[in-house]
């Protein structure tokens, strides 16, 4: 059992100002009341509220307080017993609940046994796609695939994750629809489109190659509607098109840049080891990242893939996959992230029937390899942030379904061999980091005033060997984002106003 010192703020001290301070290894006793929250309620599941209720919630009020009995704030050391204080979508203090000052202690309140920071999926792909396959991408109707999506953005947000970074997919609009209130979904850090080579790891190798280029290469055709750049993925080949290709996807409005550095599993042809797009091709594209305010993600399993991505300046390396010591060491040198998406490969080895039989046998293969690379980087104190590579559109009770992402969390203990408290920081802390800083993260993922008030809730306390509590989004009670009450049990629980 691991356990994590816990702070009990002194009576009459205001936790306002206080620096959040670091995890360390001391023990701690938690409070009883926190193993067995809703007792009269184990039946009964946390409900969302509807479209027309979530952004009303708690609108008669600016400021609400939250009662925690226990706060894991995503970096620093658990607080027991501390009200947050809410003004309208910010984190303005944080007490002791016995000392709270008389001038909050009338305000609304709810009271939640654990509240964490909401967390982050660092690699999400909004594709609104039934399989892993890259035909139906281009085939399928978008509006069909957006159909698709406004489930799984709601499904996402209600499992607890209350921001994502997508590195591929249609977010950037779906952020649009979120963000005017038409649907209800999680904040969207979108990459737009993933940036390939022809022949690369985002080429549609089953479909001709004239008709894949047309739709989805960086120059006008009536193929993709004169609007290049508009998909989940963008070929570009050469200086002067992945040039053009960053441009295209900063106007379109991407938070990040994605590119293919080496082959990879989903696609049918390509090979895994192999690097993709020369090292002069790479630093052209982070170069023009960089220069537009965003940083690069790079996918990449292969060493040589790898660390051309490093020398060529990216800030996230995706997947990793034969991540070895030289990598690890430039890694840190540079500062970089590194989001090993675990799910995808645990939980995909069993679902052969999402992809193509040339993939299932690449995918067999690189598992092979990516636990001992997740090991190797955690061991190192290489910096992580968590993300699942999920993108398929299915009920939640499908284990590769967007809105799964809870799992990632769980493997982060049992495979990569972080501390709880460390994974759960991976989950929410880190997450603004994989944004860079360069003007796009934002100041959320840390329970502390100033923040964004994106919080969630659980019934029991993680840290006490029960990480599983992520696996299912029935665990999540409450979801606060940008201060707003999204999710709550039902009306006997412990809500008051």
């Amino acid at each position: 059992m691991t356990r994590r010192q816990i702070l009990s703020p002194q009576p009459s001290t205001s936790l306002s100002d206080n620096k959040s301070p670091q995890p360390d290894d001391a023990s701690h006793s938690l409070p009883s009341s926190v193993h067995h929250a809703y007792p009269e309620q184990e039946e009964a599941s946390p409900q969302p509220l509807s479209l027309s209720q979530a952004p009303t919630a708690l609108a008669k009020h600016s400021t609400h307080l939250i009662n925690a009995e226990l706060l894991i704030p995503g970096r620093g050391k658990p607080m027991t017993h501390v009200t947050v204080v809410i003004k309208d979508d910010k984190i303005q203090e944080i007490h002791s609940t016995a000392s709270l000052p008389a001038h909050l202690q009338s305000l609304p309140s709810t009271k939640v046994p654990v509240l964490l920071p909401g967390l982050w999926d660092c690699h999400t792909h909004l594709l609104g796609s039934k399989s892993f396959n890259f035909g139906p991408i281009l085939l399928d109707s978008t509006a069909t695939a957006g159909a698709r999506l406004a489930i799984n953005v709601q499904d996402i947000l209600m499992s607890g994750f209350t921001s994502i970074r997508d590195l591929g997919g249609f977010a950037i609009e779906l952020a649009q629809a979120i963000e005017e209130g038409s649907l209800i979904g999680p904040h969207i850090y979108s990459a737009g489109a993933a940036i390939s080579q022809t022949s690369g790891h985002g080429d549609v190798f089953d479909l001709p190659s004239g008709f894949v280029t047309s739709c989805l290469g960086v120059r006008d055709t009536q193929a993709n509607n004169f609007a290049p750049g508009h998909g989940p993925l963008l070929i570009a080949d050469g200086i002067d098109e992945v040039r053009r290709a960053v441009r295209l996807l900063t106007r379109r409005g991407a938070k990040c840049i994605k590119v293919f550095s080496s082959g990879g599993v989903l696609s049918i042809a390509d090979d895994p080891l192999r690097q993709q797009f020369s090292l002069d091709e790479l630093r052209v594209i982070v170069e023009e990242a960089n220069r537009a305010g965003r940083v690069v993600a790079a996918h990449c399993h292969g060493k040589v893939g790898i660390m051309a991505a490093l020398h060529a300046g990216v800030h996230t390396i995706e997947h990793g996959t034969y991540m070895d010591e030289e990598c690890v060491e430039l890694m840190k040198k540079n500062g970089v992230v590194y989001v090993p998406t675990r799910t995808i490969v645990k939980v995909g080895v069993d679902h052969p029937e999402l992809m193509s039989p040339e993939s299932y046998k690449k995918m067999l293969e690189t598992a092979k390899h990516h636990l001992a690379a997740y090991r190797l980087a955690v061991k190192s104190g290489v910096k992580i942030a968590l993300g699942t590579d999920l993108g398929i559109s299915t009920p939640t009770t499908h284990p590769l379904a967007l809105g799964k992402s809870g799992g990632e969390l769980t493997y982060a203990v049992s495979d990569g061999g972080m501390t709880p408290l460390l994974a759960i920081e991976a989950a929410t802390a880190m997450g603004p980091e994989v944004l860079g800083d360069l003007g796009m993260a934002p100041k959320t993922g840390i329970i502390a005033p100033g923040y964004d008030a994106d919080l969630i809730a659980l019934p029991e306390d993680p840290l006490d060997d029960k990480m599983d509590l992520f696996k299912d989004p029935a665990n999540i009670t409450h979801v606060w984002k940008s201060g707003k009450l999204f999710k709550r049990p039902p009306s006997g629980g412990r809500d008051s106003s």
